[in-house]
């Protein structure tokens, strides 16, 4: 992984293959580069390690033109960052593939095709597809036969592009596990791993599905499935435009999508709550029946997603009576689960391509889990398609690879779910309307929350100089803490550990000093006055606190090692979406202050559509 696109078109494409690996640099990558064929049917390849921008000015100096080309940015999985390891690779001057995903039997093929007399430049597992596909070439097959030859032997997950100087007008795809869609244009068509790459060229697309292999010129297109059979893919006009993939006035697309919270929550509501009620339609038309036969949830997640899920596990609990069990999805595929007669299992991912996720879905299925749920901002994903019922966050493009929208979004997705269930386990038509009005309010109280930040800012100035922070909740505010922690270190690169509140006297006391800044979050809940209790232990061992506190909680500051930021005053029910708010404008500023890529952090990609 990371980014792939490819053209073949009439036009001179390389400006084409740039742009669209400049609109998937959000997805984090370490090198980039393009294989084109140009005007004399000659394949040429330019790679460079680090930006697309230095891809670009490589490219300027070759003055490289043609009709055909792959272009990739590459995250490191299999060998270091460098020109080597980067990708497009190529074979023997002949044919040249991207590559996204992970090749499990490579060392095998490895060996196989090194005593055929094939020579290996990298270390990574991509380079094996590119030799057995000329292997095949070489046997006198047509391109798109080899291709499909080449991917029957290969194990694992894959997304390919795939040119050769022998068809030089021809393109050809594969999906495995990995996402990648077809552009249509007008005597041109395109591939990518997603759909921003394409928006300057067209706005139609084709999802590929699981096991396909398209086979593309200028002006035909064909599809076949995993059997070899010839079908037929819908065509898809995407509602995304340009602008949506534009800073504007901010100066990190981080900054701008935190400041779209209040809009996304409003449009994620939009048609699903009507005369205070939760429209259970908006889950899908077998929703109803299904979730009349659930007693229990079972959530799968990873990273953010994860903690949106464990603060729903609260909420399913506490106000729906609901059992509920929340689990990272890299632990429950593997971990052999029992399945639970009459389980919901629900799915969290942004992009609805997370590897872990994908198969934890599976998993659950093969085991008997009784239906499946997908909370995703991506129509046509993975995800979505394999799930029996569907709640779309309706985030919007969410560029930074931090993820502050889209967390937003789930929760109030997942409150929906928490209501469509809670009226049949007991809650009242006047708990799910207080709920409801809670949800209609939000984009107003998130707006308030914004107002803090440039106290906020000021206050990041605490962490300039420092390696480590603590982060504390309790209750469902101790994933609020787990998600401050995780958006500090992702963008700031400072070590941060989030703790229950209740745990400082079981060991994380040991760490604190005034080297060690520890961020709590307070809303006037009933275990108020124990948090109050455990933030007295931190200050009797000289911690520098910093606490976000409703402003009617009585947490006031008490010398210059504590400082207390006052949050308008809400209701415990969704007090997670507010206090998350001011963690994320924590995390952003510290990140501007010690000058890291805060949309692009190090080592980090946005959609991880690998194990």
């Amino acid at each position: 992984m990371c980014g792939i696109v490819g053209a073949a078109a009439e036009r001179d494409v390389i400006p084409i293959l740039v742009e669209g690996l400049k609109r998937l640099e959000y997805r984090g990558y370490d090198s980039a580069g393009v294989a084109v064929i140009n005007y004399g049917e000659v394949l040429n390849r330019v790679r460079m390690p680090g930006k697309v921008h230095a891809l670009e000015e490589a490219l300027k100096a070759t003055q490289l033109h043609g009709g055909t080309g792959i272009a990739h940015t590459r995250w490191a999985t299999h060998g270091i960052p460098s020109e080597s390891n980067a990708h497009p690779h190529v074979c023997r001057e002949t044919v040249a593939v991207v590559h996204n995903g992970i090749i499990e039997n490579h060392e095998t093929l490895r060996r196989k095709l090194l005593q055929q007399g094939y020579e290996f430049t990298s270390e990574t597992d991509t380079e094996v597809i590119v030799h057995q596909i000329h292997r095949y070439l070489d046997d006198g097959n047509d391109l798109l036969a080899s291709v499909q030859k080449a991917v029957g032997g290969l194990e694992g997950a894959y997304a390919l592009g795939v040119i050769s100087n022998t068809q030089p007008d021809t393109l050809v795809a594969a999906r495995r596990g990995s996402p990648l869609i077809i552009g249509i244009g007008i005597g041109e068509h395109f591939i990518a791993s997603d759909v921003s790459a394409l928006l300057p060229v067209t706005q139609r697309f084709i999802f590929m599905q699981d096991g396909d292999i398209a086979v593309m010129t200028r002006e035909e297109l064909k599809i076949f499935d995993a059997e070899g059979k010839a079908v037929e893919r819908p065509v898809h006009t995407s509602e995304l435009s340009l602008s949506a993939m534009d800073r504007g006035e901010f100066r990190h697309y981080m900054m701008k999508e935190i400041h779209e919270q209040p809009a996304a929550i409003a449009e994620t509501l939009e048609g699903r709550i009507s005369g205070g009620r939760v429209l259970e339609a908006a889950f899908g038309t077998r929703a109803a029946p299904i979730f009349d036969e659930i007693e229990h949830v079972q959530i799968i997640a990873c990273g953010t997603s994860y903690h949106a899920g464990l603060i729903a596990r609260y909420w399913l609990e506490t106000l729906a009576g609901i059992p509920a069990n929340v689990e990272v999805a890299s632990e429950f595929r593997y971990r052999k689960p029992v399945a639970r007669k009459k389980s919901l299992i629900v799915t969290i991912s942004q992009s609805g391509e997370t590897a872990d996720t994908l198969a934890a879905l599976q998993e659950a299925k093969q085991r008997g889990f009784s239906a499946s749920l997908a909370i995703c901002n991506v129509p046509e994903s993975s995800l979505v398609r394999e799930s029996d019922l569907v709640m779309m966050t309706r985030a919007g493009p969410e560029i930074g690879v931090a993820s502050t929208k889209a967390f937003t979004t789930q929760l109030v997705s997942l409150m929906l779910l928490v209501i469509a269930l809670g009226r049949r386990h007991g809650m009242t038509e006047g708990v799910e309307a207080a709920l409801v009005r809670q949800l209609e309010a939000l984009p107003r109280k998130v707006e308030e929350v914004l107002e803090l930040n440039d106290e906020i800012q000021h206050l990041a100035e605490l962490f300039a100089d420092k390696h480590h922070a603590l982060f504390l909740g309790r209750g469902s505010q101790y994933p609020v803490a787990m998600e401050g922690a995780l958006k500090l270190k992702e963008i700031s690169y400072i070590h941060a550990e989030s703790y229950p509140a209740g745990e400082l006297k079981h060991g994380p006391l040991a760490l604190v000093d005034a080297d060690m800044p520890v961020v709590a979050v307070a809303p006037n809940n009933e275990l108020l006055e124990k948090l109050k209790s455990n933030l007295q232990e931190v200050r009797a061992r000289g911690g520098q606190l910093i606490v976000f506190a409703d402003k009617q909680a009585g947490v006031e500051p008490q010398g210059e090692d504590v400082q207390v930021i006052g949050v308008a005053p809400t209701d415990d029910s969704i007090a997670p979406l507010i206090y998350t708010i001011p963690l994320q404008l924590l995390a952003y500023h510290v990140a501007v202050l010690k000058g890291t890529d805060i949309d692009q952090p190090r080592n980090l990609a946005k959609s991880v559509t690998v194990e």
